[in-house]
């Protein structure tokens, strides 16, 4: 099939390149122009295992291009995905300025049969709404255009995404239309060779699925962020906990583990933005509010072991932060909890080394040269020197088996504060460290 996708971050970026691998011809357009540019000299503007060769060789291969111009990718395209932001505004509530934009440019320009897909994360009735502005661009210029709107929520996870898109759990289609059933059937057939992936539904329901699954999985943290916070002061310890209640196959496993609060583009957004939701319809979602509030509570508990070891006023203090992306295996820093840590550090006066393998250079577009702010995307160990505490805030397998004796070698003070119980406290006390975990 041709495939046209509107939006190169990381959802359209992926996707594009996805279904190129399996064989469609795909036009990726962003108005961006030096993002277009630098993916068309090889370049990825985002850091996702085992992307930027994919998009080389499907790119050398001719079946992954890119434009800067609309026009072309509706012309071009049987199926067109929306795949651009959809920031949240002020009072939570997901802007689709940017999706109902592409929806507008859609309707200047159709001509011919097309399906158009919301890719991005949108509210209930965003199909709807996509359909409207087209539906009336098509009317402006007298055009009696024929197209569907089809809801294909993402449910890639940054640092896995590549595996997630081509080996799915699920595809979920919402779709009121056969012909625009078929044809996605048809362009996700590759992805179902071991067994039916697809699983077809109303839009609405679509549209509800993605938001309820990430509100699930931040509940579920937000879940043992308390019951960590809880064992802390009854003396037990959470990890065991943890392996208590996951051996209980209607629990498992998965987003079970305690740590310093969940960040990134996704679960805060989507939590905040389906909490508006629930009073736009007046209903209050008391639960989702319960988790978005223990969750902007748990960034802070770090914070608040680092005072209460070396108190309110820490200037003349460095602290070494190992991670600054919101989880391993991406350059991502929206919402993460990093940020919390290392802001409540520079009001207090303190100053931060923070190293992260791939993340540094994100750090240094947010926050910019500053004295107090050193960065390391080299050596963990070389941020050390003369540290009074230590805090791990991100779990990158780098950490999972540190030289104690060259860590007390270079610290001033030897504490640790571990925000994802990455390290053993037995074997951290034996290296001569005072150790804080998380709910231990």
């Amino acid at each position: 099939m041709n495939v046209t996708v509107v939006g190169t971050g990381y959802v359209g970026l992926v996707t594009g390149t996805c279904l190129a691998d399996v064989g469609n011809e795909v036009l990726c357009v962003d108005t961006d122009a030096e993002k277009i540019g630098n993916l068309k000299a090889g370049k990825v503007p985002i850091y996702e295992p085992g992307l930027e060769p994919m998009v080389e060789e499907n790119a050398h291969a001719g079946r992954l291009k890119f434009s800067t111009d609309i026009a072309e990718g509706v012309a071009f395209a049987d199926i067109i995905f929306i795949a651009v932001g959809t920031p949240p505004d002020e009072d939570g509530a997901a802007d689709l300025k940017y999706i109902l934009q592409v929806a507008n440019s859609i309707g200047e320009t159709l001509d011919g049969y097309k399906v158009v897909v919301n890719k991005s994360t949108v509210p209930v009735g965003t199909a709807g709404k996509v359909r409207d502005v087209i539906a009336a661009r098509l009317r402006e210029r007298g055009v009696d255009g024929d197209f569907s709107v089809v809801s294909n929520p993402e449910f890639l996870k940054e640092g896995a995404a590549i595996d997630d898109f081509m080996k799915p759990d699920r595809i979920v289609v919402g779709v009121d239309d056969a012909r625009a059933e078929s044809m996605m059937r048809e362009l996700y057939n590759p992805f179902s060779r071991n067994h039916e992936k697809v699983m077809v539904m109303g839009i609405a329901s679509a549209e509800l699925t993605k938001y309820a699954a990430n509100a699930m999985l931040a509940t579920k943290i937000s879940f043992m962020n308390e019951m960590s916070n809880l064992a802390e002061k009854l003396g037990a310890d959470i990890e065991a906990v943890r392996q208590g209640i996951g051996s209980d196959p209607r629990i498992g496993y998965h987003f079970i583990y305690p740590g310093c609060g969940y960040g990134g583009s996704c679960f805060p957004k989507d939590v905040k933005a389906l909490i508006r939701i629930g009073h736009e319809i007046d209903y209050v979602p008391s639960v989702l509010e319960a988790v978005e509030s223990a969750n902007e509570k748990q960034k802070r508990v770090l914070v608040d072991k680092l005072v209460r070891r070396l108190g309110d006023d820490l200037k003349g203090h460095r602290i070494a932060l190992w991670g600054l992306a919101f989880k391993p295996n991406t350059d991502d820093m929206r919402e993460a909890p990093s940020r919390v840590v290392m802001e409540a550090i520079w009001e207090r006066g303190g100053s931060v080394a923070a190293f992260d393998p791939v993340a540094t250079d994100e750090a240094a577009r947010i926050y910019g040269a500053r004295d107090d702010l050193v960065l390391e995307p080299e050596d963990p160990y070389a941020i050390l020197d003369e540290a009074d505490a230590l805090v791990l805030v991100t779990e990158w397998k780098v950490f999972r088996s540190p030289n104690y004796q060259t860590m007390r070698r270079k610290m001033r003070k030897h504490l640790i504060f571990d925000g994802r119980n990455v390290f053993d406290p037995d074997v951290a006390r034996r290296g001569g460290f005072e150790y804080f975990g998380i709910g231990r």
